[in-house]
Parts: C-alpha cells; structure tokens; sequence
C-alpha cells in the first residue's frame, strides 16, 4: 500500500510539473476562453403613437381582449411571450465536482511548497512558517468568498434587468395604445438602462473573482477556468447561530490566544526579562527620571515640533541600558498591538455576525411579507403591474443586500480564524465594496 501511495503522489507531482512546463510555454496556445454573453443593451428610440383617435381605439380594444386571457394580465401575457430564455439543459452532461473551501484549499497547496513544514525545521521557522501558512488560508477563504458571492449577485441583478425590461416593454405598449406619453416610457427606458450597467458590471464583477481564484488554485486553461463558476456553491452558507471566538476560548481568554499565537512574541519576552535582569534597578530608576525630566519639559504641541531631549550621557553610554529599553519598548509595542487586533477582530466579527442575521430574519421575511401582500392585491385588481414590478426589484435588492451581509460575516471569520493562527489582523476592511458597494440598480416607482 505505501507503494502504491508513492507512485499515486509521483505522478501527481508529475502531472503538476508537465502543467506548469504548458503554462509557461508561449507555443501552447491553450483553449480559447468561451464567449462573453452580455444581455440585449436595449434602445433608446422612442415608440410610436397612434396617428389618432380610431386607431388608437382599435389597438387598445385588441389589447385589452389579449390581456383578458390571462389570469394576471400584462404579467402573465409578457411571461408567455418571452417564453423560456433560460439555457437548455444538455442530455447526459456531467456537472463538473463542487469545489468546497476544503478543496480549494488543497489544490492550492499544490502550488505553494514553501508553506509545508518540515522535521528539521527550528521553532522559529516553524512559527514563521505557520504564520505564512495562516495567511494563505484567509487570503483564499477570501477569493473563495469573493467568487460566490459575486457570482450570487450576478444572478440576482440580472434577475433585476428582467423585472426592469418588463416593465419597459410594458411601457412600451401603453404607448401604443395611445395610453402613456412618450416620456413616461423614457423614464421606463432609463430605469432599464441603468439595470443593465448594474447587470453587466456585477457579470464583470464575478468573471474577475473567478479569476482571482483560478489563479490561486493555479488553473491556467480558459476552459477549466470557465468551469470554475459551475463548481462554487449557489450561495454562502448561513452563519451560526451565535458567534464563537473557537474551541475553549470566551471574550476573556482571546488576548491571550491572540498573544500565544504570534510566532515570536513569546521569545521576545524571554529577551526582555533577561536584559531586565542583566541590568540594575538603579540604572533603570535613573532612565525614568531622565524619561520623566524630557517629558515635563516638552512643549505644547501647538508649538514648535521639538522631541524630547535627554542630556545624561552616563546613561545614553550604557549599552545594556540601551539595550533593555529598547527590548522593553519593543515588547510592549508588540503585545499591545497583538491585544487590540483581538479586541477589534472579536468585535467585528459580531458587529458581521448581528448584521448578516438580521439582514436574514429581520429585513428577508419583513421583504417576503410585504412582496406577497402585493402580489395578493395585484391579482385582486388592488395594485398596478408597475407597483408589482416594483415590489420584486426591492425584493431583489433585498436578497442582495442580504448575501452581501453574509459575505461580511464570513470575511470577518476569516480574519478572525487568521488571527488565532498568528496573523496578523487584516483589518475591518471586509464591508461590500467592489462586490455589493455600489447601487444594485434603481427601485423604480
């Protein structure tokens, strides 16, 4: 069995150095990456009306005979024109396997050997590599995220453009019914062109998070890469029902996770306390008080920027004075900033975590309520298509708003997990911003 193993890993690593020789090399032209499929850009000419009264009659006559058809009118009858648009399914095709962050993880090791530890490796480097290591792993939980959730919000913006063309096709015919002036249906008009430029720069949005983590799965083939987006989950998971700081650990204990993680903070107290016990408590004594002395004597700030001054040249002479200041300083720099990553960090990560819960239970059954009562009034004659229209593009605002809450959450933990490994904090910079920061596109009426 161990040499089966062995043979399975070679050719693995074989496999690996082949592909990397293909990639590299300017003669393997590679497969061309599939069509951009961008939706119909529409048109900004103005629709027609009737030349008068008789005419405009009869068109209204026949279109209100064709909407008595259906159970919903205009909805319903622009559904059965459009037809079904979406892909058709091919016989026998194989989806490609899911990629789950356990895989993805994987497969980007492949391309990173410098991140494997080693049995002669010294503590130090060990840390360092584990550090390394950590970082990694959040960098592409990250692109992982990043590539789901725009994914996502492709799907729910171009959903959008579809509401948003249909009322503008609805629009376009009460013109020609001699019903709607010509700039009303502009402003329908407008309201379609700008669900459009949301619809195509979210599709750009997620064709680039794909590519971001194609990159670090180190896939090169167009074709490989454009299957990419079949193999993520349609959405992210929901978070917990409460934030956990990890196994054993509560609020009290986290700073000294955070501090026991660093890969060398632990040796810098030991530094520390040996130059504090190489060096004399009057010695010591004596720096506070020059400390103190330059302190008392500094100016307001408003003034002039003059630095503190120390003049004692016995004590700016002694080395292992200097020495233990500066391992002092040092040491209580690093442990400060390490115990403010984990306060912020922890509370981040439940600043994400209420908001992506709320945005679930709150505002998500509150928009649900409120899209049904319409819908309810609508097929009671009580509300307009207009009204309807509106109320499934705030639904779909709605559900983005609300995925990108838990993308929020979800980048949060990641900084969170990165911490306790020994990372540094990555910041609070996990908010939407190319993915969700700008308007989904306009709520219309």
């Amino acid at each position: 069995m161990l040499c089966i193993g062995l043979a399975l890993a070679f050719a693995s690593a074989q496999a690996q150095d082949a592909g990397a020789l293909q990639a590299a090399d300017p003669a393997h032209a590679g497969s061309a990456p599939p069509p951009l499929r961008l939706p119909d850009p529409g048109s900004a000419d103005a629709q027609a009306q009737p030349a008068d009264i008789a005419a405009a009659r009869a068109i209204w006559q026949r279109a209100n005979a064709r909407v008595a058809e259906f159970p919903r009118g205009h909805i319903d009858l622009l559904r059965q024109e459009a037809g079904d648009t979406g892909p058709a399914a091919t016989p026998g095709a194989s989806a490609p396997p899911p990629l789950d962050l356990a895989q993805a993880l994987r497969l980007s090791l492949r391309q990173r050997p410098e991140l494997f530890t080693h049995a002669d490796m010294n503590p130090l480097a060990l840390a360092q590599v584990r550090v390394a290591y950590a970082v990694h792993v959040r960098e592409l939980q990250r692109t992982w995220i990043d590539a789901v959730t725009t994914r996502q919000r492709a799907r729910l913006l171009a959903d959008m453009l579809d509401a948003t063309r249909t009322g503008s096709e609805l629009g376009r015919r009460m013109v020609v019914a001699g019903n709607w002036s010509q700039a009303r249906q502009v402003r329908e008009q407008l309201l379609e062109a700008s669900a459009w430029q949301a619809a195509v720069a979210a599709q750009g949005e997620a064709l680039a998070a794909q590519e971001q983590l194609a990159q670090r799965l180190g896939l090169w083939d167009a074709t490989d890469v454009a299957r990419l987006g079949e193999r993520l989950p349609e959405s992210l998971p929901a978070p917990p029902p409460t934030p956990s700081p990890g196994p054993g650990l509560d609020a009290g204990s986290i700073e000294a996770a955070a501090l026991r993680s660093h890969p060398s903070l632990a040796l810098e107290r030991i530094e520390a306390q040996r130059q504090r016990a190489a060096l004399g408590d009057d010695r010591r004594a004596a720096w506070q008080r020059a400390v103190e002395a330059a302190l008392d004597a500094l100016p307001d700030p408003g003034s002039a920027p003059t630095p503190p001054h120390i003049g004692n040249l016995s004590l700016l002479r002694d080395h292992t004075l200097e020495r233990a200041v500066e391992t002092d300083a040092k040491l209580l720099r690093l442990a400060a900033e390490r115990r403010a990553m984990a306060r912020q960090a922890w509370a981040h990560l439940q600043v994400q975590h209420a908001a992506a819960l709320h945005a679930q239970n709150v505002v998500g059954p509150l928009q649900a309520s409120l899209a049904q009562e319409t819908l309810l009034r609508y097929n009671g004659m009580l509300q307009s298509s207009w009204e309807l229209l509106a109320s499934a593009r705030e639904r779909l605002a709605s559900l983005d708003a609300a995925q990108q809450a838990r993308r929020g959450f979800w980048l949060a933990q990641a900084d969170w997990q990165a911490l306790l490994a020994g990372a540094d904090y990555a910041g609070s910079a996990t908010a939407p911003s190319s993915t969700g920061g700008g308007s989904a596109a306009p709520a219309g009426h």
